[in-house]
């Protein structure tokens, strides 16, 4: 063989090689993100205060306008922060479990009386275990021009084909009815922009519930600073649901709440060595 059949024979293997199935990539990053992402076990209480802490963070407090849930093991129960309490300010001894009435089955003090819609979600949908719902500044200006969310960048795909909308405010979500009208609009998916109000986000644990919250903000951010270029472009369909999948792995968003959580407790200084 001569040297330049060698060369284009190792040339085309190379390459071939090279050329495998994004499927394939995948799952090797999947088992490598099982193997090395070694994520914090905390209680269900803990992972609230830290949500919550994420959420001040993130700017989204909104007074005590701000909520957030877990289902109980309960039936027809959940735990939330207590009333009067802001997001910056929660610790794990602050959420109650109330009953569907909302009354306090464990703890003190009393449940936000907006929360009650929540119990319709969890009625409706037995795959959510926790619901936060808030009206950050930019999913809120979003609500207020009723416009639904665009997908048109790939930090956005998570709420890809998974973030429903509202047109219609029903009120002050005190009484059955509007959890029966938000419940029906959120369906299936995981996240809703509410008309005139804000938006919820419907979890498989608090963690999730977090991380799609925080990309929630950060795409209605992204859509509304896009729009002064003009018309918004959607991502591909199905490139779009890859990118959902793939940043909805349990590994990276329970990795991404550790992270943010430690942004949450401030960055440690870098040890400096001396170098004299």
């Amino acid at each position: 063989m001569s040297t330049a059949t060698a060369q284009n024979a190792s040339e085309s293997h190379s390459t071939d090689a090279t050329l495998r199935e994004k499927a394939y990539f995948d799952q090797r990053a999947t088992q490598d993100m099982a193997k090395h992402l070694h994520t914090v076990t905390r209680s269900r209480q803990e992972a609230m205060a830290h949500a919550c802490r994420i959420l001040a963070m993130t700017e989204q407090e909104a007074g005590l306008a701000g909520q957030i849930s877990t289902r109980s093991e309960r039936p027809g129960a959940y735990w939330t922060l207590r009333f009067g309490l802001g997001f910056d300010e929660a610790r794990p001894e602050d959420f109650i479990e109330v009953d569907r009435d909302l009354n306090t089955l464990t703890g003190e003090g009393m449940a936000n009386p907006a929360t009650r819609f929540h119990l319709w979600v969890y009625d409706a949908r037995p795959d959510v275990h926790s619901i936060i719902h808030t009206h950050s500044p930019w999913a809120s200006a979003l609500a207020a021009a009723r416009q639904p969310l665009v997908i048109a960048q790939m930090d956005m795909t998570p709420l890809h084909n998974d973030c429903a909308f509202l047109g219609d405010w029903p009120g002050v979500p005190i009484a059955d009815q509007e959890g029966v009208i938000i419940s029906k609009a959120l369906g299936n998916k995981r996240a809703i922009i509410l008309a005139h109000h804000g938006y919820l986000t419907a979890g498989a644990s608090c963690e999730e519930a977090t991380y799609l919250s925080v990309y929630l903000e950060r795409a209605a951010r992204m859509q509304i600073r896009a729009q002064a270029f003009g018309p918004l472009t959607p991502v591909d369909d199905a490139l779009a649901a890859e990118a959902h999948d793939y940043l909805l792995k349990p590994s990276i968003v329970k990795a991404t709440f550790d992270y943010w959580t430690r942004q949450t407790q401030g960055v440690p200084p870098l040890p400096i060595k001396s170098h004299a």
